[in-house]
């Protein structure tokens, strides 16, 4: 569960068939010798001692696994929605080669009515490249940081990739989805894809529990809503599934790791659990 700007302002092919429902995806000696050397270069970063950190949490969040799944190259150029912690930031930043571009996509300030919430949003965004830049060790101008209602001039239709981790709830629950995934849409080429990872409720959990207030939303809910704003889904994946998480607490999705913000005198309990049950879906920009 990461944390939103609210708080602190916080990669290239498919998974394999048993983990993935794809609809349709090339597959040659070319794009196998490709895959090869973008999973080499994953495995590289994900391996470096100087990931210590990030890298307890590895075996919840399955980057390699994931960002794979997304099909992110390293000449693609790609946006991170509400970068946050900047987890996959530090991750994504080193992936990138000379020729692909990250990019932080950061909220729309228009949203927030309070203007020390928009302001700091705004310098979250100014910094991104130089955090990132500090990091990877390559220059800030590799990289770039933005709100969705001050996007550069000629930056619409140059996406390769966007992707919103575990943010789709925020979305729904600030009543900012619409305009912010359509903005999203905007960015991407016409062939452009986006990926999802979000805490996944119960087919059958009731509105109620499922309308993002809790954290989780239900995946068929996910799906719809994309669909209605301009995507078709590509391919699903349970890389991130999690069949301990029943989806049901009180408090929602933040009593479990890494936030464990309820429940703390059961914390053997959760810690057992471990991280989220989460869907992780792929769309493609529909004409």
């Amino acid at each position: 569960m990461k944390k939103t700007l609210f708080l602190a302002l916080a990669v290239a092919a498919l998974s394999s068939p048993a983990k993935a429902e794809d609809h349709g995806h090339k597959h040659d000696a070319a794009h196998a010798a490709m895959h090869k050397a973008h999973k080499d270069r994953m495995a590289a970063i994900l391996a470096d001692p100087a990931r210590a950190e990030d890298a307890k949490r590895d075996k919840y969040r399955h980057p390699a696994e994931t960002f794979e799944f997304f099909r992110i190259h390293p000449d693609h150029v790609v946006g991170e929605y509400a970068p946050g912690g900047e987890w996959i930031s530090r991750t994504l930043g080193r992936y990138m080669d000379g020729s692909g571009k990250f990019n932080g996509l950061f909220f729309s300030t228009t949203v927030f009515a309070d203007e020390k919430t928009r302001e700091g949003v705004k310098a979250g965004a100014a910094k991104f490249p130089e955090d990132v830049a500090k990091v990877t060790g390559k220059p800030a101008s590799d990289y770039r940081g933005f709100t969705l209602d001050a996007v550069p001039e000629g930056a619409n239709g140059t996406f390769d990739r966007i992707i919103v981790m575990r943010m789709m709830h925020n979305l729904m629950r600030w009543n900012m989805a619409d305009q912010e995934i359509k903005r999203m849409r905007d960015l991407l080429k016409p062939d452009g894809l986006l990926g999802i990872e979000q805490h996944r409720a119960k087919p059958d959990a009731p509105f109620a529990y499922a309308d993002g207030s809790k954290g989780y939303l239900r995946e068929a809910d996910v799906i719809k809503f994309m669909e209605v704003n301009g995507f078709e889904l590509v391919a699903k994946s349970e890389i991130n599934a999690n069949s301990k998480d029943s989806a049901d607490y009180p408090d929602g999705v933040w009593t479990l790791p890494p936030t464990r913000r309820f429940d703390k005198e059961n914390d053997a309990k959760y810690q057992a659990i471990g991280e989220s049950d989460r869907m992780t879906l792929l769309f493609k920009k529909r004409p």
